[in-house]
């Protein structure tokens, strides 16, 4: 086998983000190379040196996998990283714009009873969502050595945000929309304020589907998918 033909088996059995992935296949087509080069000059032709050099590289079957896990933990790392960084952010803005808006205290005391402590639970979710993150960032980071299956680990991210969206917008809208008063945000910081968390929460989830897809891709005999 020549090594295009390898390293384009190697990309297909392959499944990641565009860059990663990109880096570890053009790693192994230098590697690949590199042998191929010294045992031409060592007076084989090119396409036995290739044929060998392939040979010596070992089946894709084999070394695809340790690929798969190096994707699978990147992709761990990157949404982890996201909602380590992105879900405090949420929470710092709006609870800075709630304590601005509205500036009269007097509308805060007619509120519910329920609604401070909605407010609170919502922080305490968001905010545990967040060291959640930052925990499996760390596992599939420095702590790497001792996890076994990170595949697991990536795809309970997934699973976290599938569910901390749906129950953020919910809680959100419940004292935004449920309240008498509440919603009295000036038109320009409710406006940016959304943006930024409507961004946040769309990052978030494309981060969820792309790990979602790896972690079926890195089971044992799962169908190959880029």
């Amino acid at each position: 086998m020549r090594i295009d033909d390898y390293v384009a088996e190697l990309d297909h059995a392959l499944a990641g983000p565009h860059g990663p992935k990109r880096d570890l296949v053009v790693e192994a087509r230098d590697s690949l190379t590199d042998t191929a080069d010294a045992l031409e000059a060592g007076g084989l032709d090119r396409a036995e040196a290739e044929r060998i050099a392939v040979a010596e590289f070992g089946p894709v079957d084999e070394i695809a996998p340790g690929y798969q896990a190096e994707l699978t933990s990147t992709s761990g790392r990157r949404l982890g990283f996201l909602l380590f960084i992105s879900v405090p952010i949420i929470v710092l803005m709006w609870s800075v714009l709630w304590r601005m808006y509205p500036a009269d205290d007097d509308v805060w005391r007619t509120q519910p009873a329920w609604f401070s402590p909605v407010s609170r639970l919502l922080d305490i979710f968001q905010l545990a969502v967040g060291v959640y993150g930052g925990l499996v960032l760390f596992a599939l980071g420095r702590g790497a050595k001792w996890i076994r299956r990170p595949r697991l680990l990536t795809r309970s991210l997934a699973v976290v945000v599938w569910i901390s969206l749906p129950v953020s917008i919910g809680l959100a809208q419940l004292l935004t929309h449920g309240t008498e008063g509440a919603n009295s945000l000036d038109f320009l910081p409710s406006m940016l304020a959304n943006l930024v968390t409507t961004a946040l929460w769309g990052l978030q989830v494309y981060g969820a589907v792309w790990c979602m897809r790896i972690t079926r891709a890195a089971r044992p005999g799962a169908g190959r998918s880029t």
